[in-house]
């Protein structure tokens, strides 16, 4: 018999400001929760205020970690010590794989004086942390939309039905889905036995497994088969996202998440030395 996962706890995101001054809500890298393995990290930006997210995030370097951007609303405009360079838009993703190392910066602006969106930090396993860098960057017209259970789901990452997202080849077999609920209904997804699990509401409200809540809230599941959550009087939009542990040592300092401080070491005598991106890149 299936196993509905049930709530484990509920998180009321922490008001941060990260970058050069841009004001986030963050769920994951708090005292509350500082890792869900394999998820690192997970900010809610956007504001009615430019002031809010203008400064942006000058180019800085990441190592050791994968940072999935996904976008509501805006533009976020990205560039790279690779050479690449492009512009994010409503329902677009980029999921960049840092690798041994990458120095990039993204600056958001508003488009219709909206911009709002999502960054997750997804931890990669010591076999994977000094790989090439890469971006898998798909727009939204790629990302396809399925009709299950009376709701409307956009398929970042994993499956539903026949239905795979476009991001793949990823080592924590995630799952990201972008889902909107009419009043009324409920929805049912699988989610692999033994992933870490979790909910994000940010619009409407509704009952997950038995715990009812209304945006913004992060709810971490417990164990099972399967996510069920049923829409409220406005009904309710949410990600679910999902992936496999890792159960390795994690050392972090700042954008670096390596196994071993020798390692964190290593990233800072790199940056120092200007030795950090490889020539090849």
């Amino acid at each position: 018999m299936l196993k509905t996962r049930l709530v484990r706890e509920m998180i009321e995101p922490l008001a941060v400001m990260e970058g050069a001054g841009v004001r986030l809500r963050r769920s994951i890298a708090t005292r509350r929760l500082d890792y869900l393995d394999p998820f690192l990290l997970f900010d809610h930006f956007g504001s009615a205020d430019p002031a809010d997210y203008l400064a942006g995030f000058p180019m800085h370097p990441h190592r050791g970690i994968e940072t999935v951007t996904y976008m509501l609303a805006g533009q976020v405009h990205h560039a790279d010590s690779l050479g690449n360079s492009g512009d994010l838009y409503a329902g677009d993703v980029q999921w960049m794989t840092s690798g041994r190392g990458i120095m990039h910066e993204e600056m958001p602006r508003p488009v219709d004086g909206k911009m709002e969106g999502f960054q997750l930090w997804v931890n990669l396993p010591a076999r994977l942390k000094m790989t090439r860098p890469r971006y898998q960057e798909v727009r939204a017209a790629s990302i396809p939309a399925v009709a299950q259970d009376g709701a409307l789901v956009r398929v970042v990452a994993g499956q539903v039905g026949e239905t795979r997202g476009p991001v793949r080849e990823i080592a924590a077999d995630p799952v990201y889905l972008d889902i909107r609920l009419p009043a009324g209904t409920t929805f049912t997804q699988a989610v692999s036995r033994g992933h870490a699990a979790f909910v994000y509401v940010f619009e409407g409200s509704g009952v997950i497994g038995s715990t009812g809540v209304a945006a913004t809230r992060m709810l971490i599941l417990d164990d099972g088969d399967q996510v069920q959550v049923s829409a409220g009087p406005q009904g309710i939009r949410f990600l679910l996202v999902s992936g496999a542990p890792l159960g390795e040592p994690i050392a972090r300092y700042g954008p670096f998440v390596m196994n071993t401080r020798e390692e964190i070491e290593q990233a800072l005598r790199d940056l120092r030395n200007g030795t950090f991106v490889a020539p090849t890149d």
